[in-house]
């Protein structure tokens, strides 16, 4: 797993070093906001994308930053999977209009 240069997305690579999925973010007032995640289907069923999402998480608890999970993955491994409930934070109206910002412009 890897934080790609553009500072927009965690990305997990395959064994030959391609991008097989991406966690998608914006990082606005102290919290990162996960708004999207998509594992390539070519890599389906192998655990990438939870493994890309831990680290993910992982990654923005060491920042210092608190999680909003907008995306539906990303708010079911939190939901199931309580290491994070320190850094999660409820999804607020600034971080949903950070994220429309984000994606249409």
């Amino acid at each position: 797993m890897r934080k790609a240069e553009s500072g927009d997305r965690f990305e997990i690579l395959d064994d030959a070093g391609a991008i097989a999925g991406r966690a998608y973010y914006v990082d606005s007032e102290g919290s990162r906001i996960f708004f999207h995640t998509k594992v390539d289907d070519a890599y389906a069923g192998q655990g990438l994308g939870r493994t890309l999402v831990t680290a993910a998480l992982d990654a923005t608890r060491e920042d210092g930053l608190q999680v909003m999970a907008m995306c539906p993955y990303v708010a079911r491994l939190v939901e199931r999977d309580h290491q994070w409930d320190d850094v999660v934070v409820p999804v607020s109206e600034a971080a949903i209009a950070a994220v429309e910002r984000r994606t249409q412009g």
